[in-house]
């Protein structure tokens, strides 16, 4: 799992099957020291994440872990929320 922030949300009118229902945000990682690093990617949103929260993304495989989300095509997800940054440090 990494740390990223959430910078924006996915407008989408059409997408595969999938993924109707699914709530789609912007995220960009962020180091420890809070710097961010790489560029913006798409995340399926498990927790119900807001715009400008800290929150816990993982990738490939352990995103479709659940039952409900094995065949879906999700490679990046929301997965938790960080309610208080400072043990980051």
């Amino acid at each position: 799992m990494k740390i990223a922030k959430v910078t924006g949300s996915v407008v989408s009118t059409k997408k595969e099957d999938g993924l109707v229902g699914s709530k789609l945000m912007i995220v960009r990682f962020e180091s420890s020291t809070g710097l961010p690093y790489g560029n913006e990617e798409v995340a399926v949103d498990y927790v119900g994440a807001g715009i400008g929260e800290l929150v816990l993304v993982a990738s490939g495989s352990a995103t479709r872990t659940a039952e409900t989300m094995r065949l879906k095509p999700i490679d990046l997800a929301i997965v938790g929320i960080i309610d208080d940054p400072s043990g980051l440090e």
